[in-house]
């Protein structure tokens, strides 16, 4: 369960006509944040950055836009609407736009270069085109039909892409289309991630190309195994019966396997993943000379993962080594081969933190790259030539991100170069040689700002330095935005919980204010950051409320000592936390602490429910959007890592995680709002609370959406849904008055 990502954003100066912030704006176009970018890339040859911004009549249309490095001008390169007039996406597409946030979104959503740097590959509306960066009105179309994962190979002689469930490659010297694989129908799928993979490892892609073009691994998996979810998608005008296959805690999983392909003859070879079957195979990655195969296998318990080498030729396997836990071993982000040495860079949190560590090809430890009492977020890019690695941390604040330089060598581990310079977040992306990157950088007070620069940090150009003055989006609301303070409280085991507040608009401490309560508090997810928020925490506390944000023990960007707190009971300890935070609120002069709300979607919304369980002696009311109730509804990997163990092996533990065992306490008021056609938090979770309080006579307002997804994300929805979280907040809690 990845956290749902809001797009709501902006900010900077004001002129003296300042504005209110409006429910309608926030939902209008243009951006209040600006001409905000995404995917950014820098070309192979370094010549152009290039990116994804929305259209000023529609911040969701995606248009390609570069900016050349040579003659420093900036301009729209490939026309979605002219490449694709009219968008006809099929259900596939819809379900991967889902799986990675992107359902909101149209036009182009992703691209990629090629080697040459001449040359880009633009999927759209399931067909495919090869643009040409000196010709780009001459788009040629490559392939059609349902394309999914397109990519261009190492060395730019293939496009590849997954179609009908198969894996194909066009030769781009002969244009001709081969099928690689043909027994892809029904529960066979070939060269893509399965359900749980993209959903919890972070997995985008099924299939992995050596970096000399010579093979492709691919996973094939069959998922006859895994029940069919039976599901009803109410839409305002039909209902249509879904039969997912969706495998809950304790189900089985896809039977995996891993398979090598040769692209210009077809032939096969299977590598043999072992014994055990009910296994997750994570990822699979080429060694820099394309003669090694290196595939992650965890356990069903995921306490183990196995680090195994495959001869590409021979498929003889030599085991590089094992992580354990007592817990969860996380998915590993980082693996980088040396092109230079026999020797690659591993990410592991064996230390208890996040950090970077040298092997070579025998699995043998070589030292550690980064050390100390912080952890690293990524890797951003390897320089062999300068011997340096590139990262983003949190080591100077778990607040902030930053780009750091540390040494291949090790000699600086504990000690990296910061190369960003302002603090807040920075979001990085490299030149494949690390000797140039573009900076995405945003506070509290500043709307992203993009810029490209050396590898030391220095400026080389502004991409798109978007002040809020003149004639932004924002400047007119500049003058009314209200500053968010930063702080710490202590858990009840000492650990630092980090806080987010906002204090309302005319801000008086003699008053006493009713709070906006935002909550996550899940896996995988940090909310309190200072970068640019979300524009809904900002538009709430300009009505008069104190918005208050809290990462509780088991939300991420921390040490494992403060992340396994959760292992074997969900809610128990966030909860603690949380209500930790609101006993610390009570406290202040400033806040009425008979006016507690809290809203939580996803995961959030769980909490929400489980708070309103715990607390209702202290909080007035919950608005719980799309919330797990019972864990035993949701997917193998993620629930199986956190509750530990299956529903059947451990029922006692999945009582105590859910919401049903707890109901009793439920007291507040409550809003339950879910989309009648999610399939990742299916609806079936809130139809079982609805009955439960029901039976309980329990009274509480509901609010559904006809074909709505996990994210409610068209923009109507996204205008309804937070105008009802809005009007409950303040029929429940009254304004801006004090009492």
């Amino acid at each position: 369960m990845r956290p749902l990502i809001l797009l709501l954003a902006a900010l900077s100066a004001a002129p003296a006509s300042a504005e209110r912030l409006t429910l309608d704006r926030l939902h209008a176009d243009p951006a209040l944040a600006g001409p905000g970018v995404r995917a950014l890339r820098v070309s192979p040859d370094g010549e152009r950055v290039t990116f994804l911004r929305g259209r000023a009549d529609n911040q969701f249309q995606l248009d390609l836009w570069e900016y050349n490095m040579k003659d420093k001008t900036t301009h729209r390169l490939v026309d979605s609407k002219k490449l694709v007039p009219n968008e006809n996406l099929s259900l596939e597409e819809r379900a991967r736009r889902e799986r990675a946030r992107t359902a909101s979104l149209s036009g182009i959503i992703s691209y990629s270069w090629a080697p040459s740097g001449k040359q880009i590959l633009v999927p759209i509306a399931g067909d495919l085109y090869l643009v040409d960066v000196a010709n780009p009105d001459a788009a040629r179309k490559v392939a059609s039909g349902n394309v999914g994962d397109p990519k261009i190979s190492p060395k730019g002689r293939y496009v590849s892409f997954v179609r009908d469930q198969n894996l194909f490659v066009i030769d781009l010297t002969t244009g001709q289309e081969r099928q690689l694989t043909t027994d892809g129908k029904g529960t066979i799928h070939n060269g893509e991630a399965e359900f749980v993979a993209q959903e919890e490892m972070d997995q985008k892609t099924g299939y992995y190309w050596a970096p000399d073009d010579s093979a492709i691994a691919y996973r094939r998996f069959d998922e006859a195994q895994v029940p069919v979810a039976r599901r009803f998608e109410i839409y305002a005008d039909r209902t249509e019966v879904i039969d997912q296959r969706y495998p809950a805690a304790g189900d089985p999983n896809v039977v995996i396997d891993l398979m090598i392909v040769n692209p210009a003859t077809g032939a096969q070879k299977q590598v043999d993943l072992g014994a055990e079957k009910d296994i997750y195979l994570v990822r699979a990655d080429w060694s820099g000379d394309a003669k090694t195969l290196v595939y992650q296998r965890q356990s069903r318990d995921q306490k183990r993962l196995d680090l195994v080498a495959v001869d590409a030729a021979t498929l003889a396997q030599r085991p590089l080594f094992t992580e354990t836990s007592t817990t969860w071993v996380a998915v590993p982000a980082d693996l980088r081969f040396l092109k230079s040495r026999n020797a690659f860079i591993w990410a592991s949190e064996r230390s208890g933190r996040n950090h970077l560590y040298m092997f070579d090809m025998n699995g043998k430890l070589l030292h550690p790259i980064t050390k100390g009492e912080w952890g690293v977020d990524s890797i951003l890019a390897v320089d062999e030539a300068a011997g340096k690695v590139y990262i983003s941390s949190n080591k100077d604040a778990v607040i902030d991100k930053q780009t750091y330089a540390v040494n291949l060598d090790g000699g600086n581990a504990d000690k990296p170069v910061r190369i960003t310079r302002q603090d807040g977040m920075h979001d990085d992306t490299f030149a494949q040689n690390g000797k140039i990157f573009v900076d995405t950088f945003s506070d509290p007070t500043t709307p992203p700002q993009v810029s490209i620069r050396r590898a030391d940090g220095s400026l080389v150009e502004w991409l798109e330095h978007n002040e809020v003055k003149g004639d932004h989006p924002y400047a007119k609301y500049m003058a009314n935005h209200l500053p968010t303070e930063f702080g710490s409280i202590k858990a009840h085991d000492g650990q630092d919980l980090y806080y987010s507040m906002i204090k309302p608009s005319n801000f008086d401490p003699a008053k006493r204010y009713p709070v906006f309560l935002m909550v996550y508090g899940g896996p995988h997810s940090q909310q309190v950051t200072r970068g640019w928020g979300n524009m809904f925490k900002q538009y709430m506390a300009q009505q008069g409320f104190v918005v208050f944000t809290l990462d509780n023990r088991g939300s991420s960007r921390r040490e494992r000592k403060f992340t396994d707190v959760i292992y074997g009971e969900l809610g128990k300890h966030e909860v603690e936390d949380q209500l930790t935070g609101i006993d610390w609120l009570a406290k202040q002069s400033f806040v009425d602490p008979k006016r507690v709300g809290v809203f939580g979607w996803s995961y959030g919304g769980f909490m929400t429910l489980r708070l309103l369980e715990a607390g209702s002696d202290k909080i007035a009311m919950g608005v719980s959007v799309a919330p797990v109730t019972d864990w035993s509804l949701y997917d193998t990997h993620y629930t199986e890592q956190f509750v530990g163990s299956t529903p059947k092996a451990n029922p006692q533990a999945y009582a105590q995680s859910g919401v049903f065992a707890h109901l009793d306490g439920l007291k507040s008021p409550l809003l339950l709002i879910h989309g009648m056609a999610d399939d990742n938090v299916l609806f079936t979770n809130s139809t079982r609370l609805i009955d439960a309080l029901v039976n309980r006579n329990v009274k509480f307002e509901l609010m559904t959406y006809p074909g709505a997804k996990h994210g409610i994300s068209s923009r109507a929805g996204q205008r309804h849904v937070y105008g009802m979280i809005e009007g409950f907040f303040k029929k429940n809690l009254g304004g801006t008055d004090a009492k």
